[in-house]
């Protein structure tokens, strides 16, 4: 198993629609694939005047997200630009259980 957490900021003025706009993506999402679990949080300490969601969602394997990375990441990805554009900012990380 392992965990793919996206964290975006967005402006405050755009918090309620890219709420809306984040339940469909993580509905979609769910339909790929591998992809097993979704924890959604919002991030304390985004700078002032934004809004900050994390999204840690949990694959079955290494070869699924590699999957979503070739074959579906980019549409949606591009989806997320057409929307917010320069407005959106998104930092991304891949974490392997330790099973210690």
């Amino acid at each position: 198993m392992l965990l793919y957490e996206v964290t975006a900021t967005v402006p405050l003025a755009e918090e309620a629609r890219y709420r809306a706009w984040l339940r469909r993506h993580i509905a979609e999402i769910f339909t790929l694939p591998g992809f097993t679990g979704v924890k959604t949080w919002q991030v304390q300490d985004a700078p002032a005047g934004t809004f900050r969601s994390c999204c840690q969602y949990t694959l079955s394997s290494p070869e699924a997200l590699q999957a979503y990375f070739r074959d579906h990441a980019p549409r949606l990805r591009e989806e997320a630009i057409s929307l917010f554009g320069a407005s959106l900012s998104a930092e991304r990380r891949v974490l392997h259980d330790l099973s210690l």
